[in-house]
Parts: structure tokens; C-alpha cells; sequence
């Protein structure tokens, strides 16, 4: 008889490792599912059986990446509450920011990409956006209820998944303005960029001063307490 026919779940496993080589070597423009499914030793048929496209290949792996990333899964498992929120959408901006002003062509590329697909038909931007609703989307929204039972924040609406994206967006197009060797826009006081960013982040998802003020470690500013009261009110 036969060897044991492989499962389709290793066949997956081994389309992605042919594909991550395949993406490092000659990028992502440069890789077709062609040559992807070359590497993996499969016809090109068999390929579209578990990836319908060269988007959901790179997305795959991009998501693949993000569930490798022990700090991340360390925060999503963090039980939801107003300082998980707040790591949140510190790590976000960090990330962003890192990722435009970084030395990892690859990350910068990978936004760039971002940029090109909303510009284009728009596939994998969609199939990214889906990964990371997946990934991080109940453990936002439990956070920001968490907050909202607590006094720290106000309810905005009945889709607060939105808000999340709302942020997401905001903070993708701040670090597009750095991506260009020379920035497009320099943002005045650049060292404070990251806390000004999760500070706008954090009032517009419904944050109270006071409870931004005391997860993101810095001073209260005069009169802060008063507004923060009112608001819990």
C-alpha cells in the first residue's frame, strides 16, 4: 500500500513554511503562487484548494506572526479590564510607530501594502482586517465594557467594535505620514507623538481623564479630577 496520504492540515502547514521563504526572498510583488507552490513540491490547483489567492497567503502568515508573538498573546489573554484596554492601544501605537520610523524594511512594506490594496480591489486589506477582528476584537470590546461598568469610560454607541477601527485607522494613517525618508508631516514635539496619540486614542473611545491619566503613568492635569467625575456621573 501507499504511504498514508498527508492531511490537509499539514499540506496547509507546508504551503505557508514554502510560502514565508518564497515572500522573504523576493517579496512580496516578486513571489506568485506559482512559484509558492513550486517550493512546496504541489501543483498550482492544489495550492488554490487551500489559499485562494497569493492576499491569503500573506495574510495567513501575517496572522500566523501576530499568534508567534508571545507579548502579544501574554496582553490578549490578560483578563479584559480598563488597563488591558489601555495596553491595547499602547502596543498599537508603539507598533505603528516602530514599524514607520523602524529599521525592518519588511514591516514598512507590509503597510505600504496596506496602502496599495485599499487603493486597488481592496482583497487584502478585507482578509488582514478579518485576522485582526479574529485576534484582538472580543478581548477590545470586553475591555471597553470592563471600563464602561467601572466609571472609566462612557458607552459611545451600540458597535463598539467600531471604535477599535476608528483607532486603528487614525494611528495607520499617523505612521504613513513617517514612512517617507523625509516625513511628510513632522508632527511638532515629536518625542511626544506616541503620548499624544494614545491619549486622543483613549478619549475617543470613551476614556475618562482620570483613568487615562492613571494607566498611562503620567500626571493628572489641573482640573483633570473634575472633568474625570463628571463624567462617571
Amino acid at each position: 500500500m501507499s504511504s498514508l496520504r498527508m492531511t490537509s492540515d499539514l499540506r496547509r502547514q507546508l504551503i505557508l513554511g514554502a510560502a514565508k521563504r518564497c515572500f522573504a526572498r523576493h517579496g512580496y510583488t516578486g513571489t506568485t503562487t506559482k512559484s509558492v507552490a513550486a517550493a512546496a513540491a504541489i501543483s498550482e490547483a492544489l495550492l488554490f484548494k487551500h489559499f485562494p489567492s497569493k492576499a491569503a497567503l500573506y495574510a495567513e502568515i501575517l496572522s500566523d506572526e501576530c499568534e508567534a508573538d508571545p507579548a502579544l498573546m501574554e496582553l490578549l489573554e490578560r483578563e479584559p479590564s480598563t488597563a488591558t484596554l489601555v495596553e491595547l492601544i499602547r502596543s498599537m501605537v508603539q507598533h505603528f510607530l516602530e514599524t514607520a520610523d523602524g529599521p525592518d524594511q519588511e514591516e514598512a512594506q507590509r503597510l505600504r501594502l496596506m496602502v496599495t490594496s485599499h487603493l486597488d480591489d481592496g482583497e487584502f486589506a478585507r482578509l488582514l482586517y478579518a485576522k485582526i477582528e479574529t485576534l484582538i476584537g472580543a478581548v477590545f470590546v470586553a475591555s471597553l465594557e470592563r471600563a464602561v461598568a467601572a466609571g472609566d469610560a462612557r458607552a459611545c454607541g451600540s458597535e463598539p467594535l467600531n471604535l477599535f477601527w476608528f483607532a486603528h485607522h487614525t494611528v495607520m494613517t499617523a505612521a504613513l505620514t513617517r514612512l517617507p525618508s523625509v516625513h511628510c508631516l513632522a508632527y511638532g514635539g515629536a518625542n511626544d507623538l506616541e503620548r499624544q496619540l494614545c491619549e486622543f486614542l483613549l478619549r475617543g473611545i470613551g476614556l475618562n481623564d482620570a483613568a487615562i491619566a492613571s494607566h498611562l503613568g503620567h500626571e493628572l492635569a489641573p482640573g483633570a479630577d473634575k472633568t474625570a467625575i463628571a463624567e462617571s456621573a
